[in-house]
């Protein structure tokens, strides 16, 4: 029954963490529900939504939404970026980094809640080197997040991609799973190489998050910006809510 329940959130987080990221904020909680230590507990969740995050890459690449010309300069700096946040998470100890990340995610929700055109409409131009730099550096930032502690990375990278290069919302939630993918497989690797994975969750749970994470894909391709932003902007509360909870 629990590996039932496991696998039924697995499924959930991947449909919403391919529309807007997220999906930690619901895995995590249910495998340290089973009593599995917090590391154990992180590394397994990052091995399924390893596969989750490659599900629903796969359908936004045939939907053509994926920059791939951008996505050459800055998958380098995410990969880089998440394997340090790893190698630190392993020995220290994140929960100091709470505080502020409820801090950015409120920001950002109510940011976009409060700008009605944000996001609606694609005004990617050309890519030119100022903005390749600056987005080779919050690559490498928040891939180092995504390594080190997670909740809340799809939300950053969404609004990041929004900011820096005028993306709408789908070609953000888009760019932004290929960016999470390449930061969930080196995290995967390393948290496997040092024993952090528990493969009688991790294999059904990488399954449910497969399926989970084509369903949410289809979604978000088929609804477009106007159904992803609500979504955003929900999501981003109910994370800082939870973390809140989590701290009392």
């Amino acid at each position: 029954m629990t590996l039932l329940l496991i696998c039924l959130a697995s499924f959930f987080a991947a449909l919403v963490d391919a529309i807007v990221g997220g999906g930690g904020l619901i895995t995590i909680p249910a495998l340290l529900a089973t009593g599995m230590p917090t590391y154990l507990a992180l590394g397994t969740n990052k091995f399924a939504s390893s596969f989750g995050s490659l599900s629903s890459t796969l359908a936004f690449l045939k939907g053509g939404e994926v920059n791939t010309k951008l996505m050459k300069y800055l998958l380098p700096f995410s990969l880089i970026g998440s394997a340090i946040g790893v190698w630190v998470v392993l020995r220290v100890d994140p929960e100091f980094l709470r505080a502020m990340i409820i801090v950015l995610v409120l920001g950002i929700g109510l940011y976009t809640l409060f700008h009605k055109e944000l996001g609606l409409k694609n005004n990617h131009v050309q890519l030119t080197k100022k903005s390749i730099s600056i987005g080779m550096l919050m690559a490498l930032g928040i891939g180092f997040y995504n390594g080190f502690f997670g909740p809340g990375t799809g939300s950053f990278l969404i609004f990041a991609l929004i900011a820096i290069f005028g993306f709408d919302f789908k070609k953000a939630s888009a760019n932004a799973k290929m960016l999470n993918l390449t930061g969930n497989a080196i995290a995967s690797v390393l948290f496997l190489i040092n024993g952090e994975v528990t493969f009688y969750y991790a294999i059904p749970m990488a399954i449910s998050m497969m399926i989970g994470g084509q369903v949410g894909a289809k979604l978000a391709l088929t609804k477009g910006s106007k159904f992803i932003k609500p979504v955003f902007v929900v999501a981003s509360l109910v994370l800082v809510i939870k973390m809140i909870m989590d701290m009392v």
